[in-house]
C-alpha cells in the first residue's frame, strides 16, 4: 500500500536512507531535511504488519520541473515491484500537477531507463536544481547519472 509519509516515518525513512547512503547507492538525507521536506515523500506499507518497505519523494523545484528523489526499499524486499509502484506514483503525482518534466540523479540508470527516463548532461538542468548540490559529500565532483522523462501534459 502506498500513502502519504507521516511525521512518525520519518525515522523509518532516515533509516532506509542512511542503509544506502552508506552503500554508496543514493546520497542519505539528514533528519532535519526529511523532516522540512516530508509532504513529499510516500512511503510503500506491508498492510499486514504496517512494516514501513519502501520510500521515495517527489520535490518540485520549478512550474515545469519536479525530482524523483530518495528511492529505497528496504535490503529482502527489491525485485517486488515496491520501487517501480513507488516511481509510478511519483510520476503520476507529478502529471497530476501538470508538471511536463522530470528527473533524477540516479546511481541505478537502467531501472529509470525502464520508466522512459533518459540520460542527459547534468549542465542540461537547471541551475536551481544544484542549491543542494553544495551540501554533498560529492560536491562538485558528482557521479550521479542525470536523467530526465518528458510527461503529456493533463487537459483540465
Amino acid at each position: 500500500m502506498i500513502r502519504k509519509a507521516t511525521i512518525t516515518d520519518v525515522k523509518v525513512i532516515h533509516g532506509l536512507l542512511q542503509y544506502y547512503g552508506e552503500r554508496g547507492e543514493l546520497l542519505a538525507r539528514p533528519l532535519t531535511e526529511l523532516y522540512d521536506h516530508l509532504r513529499d515523500f510516500w512511503v510503500f506499507e506491508n498492510p499486514r504488519n504496517r512494516k514501513i518497505l519502501g520510500c521515495c519523494a517527489l520535490q518540485f523545484c520549478w512550474e515545469d520541473l519536479a525530482e524523483v528523489r530518495s528511492l529505497a526499499v528496504r535490503e529482502g524486499h527489491t525485485g517486488r515491484r515496491i520501487g517501480s509502484q513507488l516511481v509510478d506514483h511519483a510520476l503520476s503525482e507529478a502529471a497530476d500537477y501538470n508538471i511536463n518534466r522530470v528527473f533524477t540523479l540516479t546511481y541505478r540508470p537502467a531501472f529509470f531507463k525502464r520508466f522512459g527516463f533518459s540520460q542527459v548532461d547534468r549542465s542540461a538542468l537547471p541551475l536551481k536544481i544544484w542549491g543542494g548540490c553544495l551540501n554533498c559529500v560529492k560536491f562538485p565532483h558528482c557521479d550521479e547519472t542525470a536523467m530526465v522523462k518528458t510527461l503529456k501534459r493533463r487537459s483540465r
